[in-house]
């Protein structure tokens, strides 16, 4: 796949371009380059970035950051099954536990809530750091509520992370999803008042907080594109509708000049 030549594989982490070092020069700078187009695309086009990562994999297979990246670009395609299994591989050539939650998800992302549940309880969970805890708690809870057990995916989501005014990169997603739970739990006073929190932590805008509480105060958008194309249509009618009118004045004129000729 073709990489623009201002990606030179520099702007990689340091981390992990320490873990490249291992392999030959040029290869390690192709792997690095196929990485950053990674990072680059994945939200945006998650598809591309798939692409790169299956690039990198077959360059070097054998180094976690390239197996923690392909397991990344299959999660945001939606590839659980592919994306649980490099997660896999990346743990055991690493050791780590940074990766837990999102292999947990991927049991989600498979339709089997009860192993992420288990996951949530395993002694390592206790390893990560506190944005991984809290993400393992944001993983049980939307376990939980895939098997239809909201009271106690909101029980899940209460805790001193929850109820503290400092503010975290996990902050608005933790408020967020607790008032969406309460939302879906009919607690629907409880649920705005969660939305607003989570919009006062949301600087990056990494949430919708703003459109639900505008939903549950009945503030309907109007998109003004939609207007325009609305109006458009209006005038091209009526253009036809005058187009129309004036082949039937034209029609008559020419029916009142042949009567008039006989």
């Amino acid at each position: 796949m073709p990489i623009p030549p201002e990606v030179t594989g520099e702007e990689i982490d340091a981390d992990v371009r320490q873990e490249l070092m291992s392999l030959p020069k040029g290869l390690a700078d192709d792997v690095a380059r196929n990485l950053v187009m990674v990072a680059q695309l994945i939200d945006e086009d998650p598809e591309k970035a798939y692409g790169y990562s299956r690039v990198a994999l077959r360059l070097a297979s054998r180094v976690a950051a390239v197996r923690e990246a392909a397991g990344f670009a299959a999660y945001a395609n939606q590839k659980y099954s592919e994306a649980l299994a490099e997660f896999r591989a990346a743990r055991r050539m690493s050791g780590g536990v940074d990766l837990w939650p999102v292999m947990a998800d991927c049991e989600r992302g498979l339709g089997r809530p009860e192993r992420a549940l288990a996951m949530a309880g395993e002694p390592e969970v206790q390893k990560l750091d506190k944005a991984g805890q809290v993400e393992m708690r944001l993983v049980a809870a939307g376990a939980r509520r895939d098997m239809g057990q909201l009271d106690a995916a909101i029980v899940t989501l209460q805790s001193p992370e929850l109820a503290s005014s400092a503010n975290h990169p996990w902050t608005a997603r933790l408020r967020y999803a607790y008032a969406d739970a309460l939302l879906a739990a009919g607690r629907e006073q409880e649920a705005r008042e969660w939305f607003a929190k989570a919009l006062e932590a949301d600087k990056d805008g990494a949430t919708d907080a703003s459109d639900r509480l505008a939903e549950l105060d009945g503030v309907e958008f109007v998109d003004a594109f939609d207007d325009e194309s609305e109006a458009e249509n209006e005038a091209d009618d009526a253009d036809d509708a005058d187009d129309v009118d004036a082949r039937e004045d034209i029609d008559a004129d020419d029916v009142d000049d042949e009567s008039d000729e006989r």
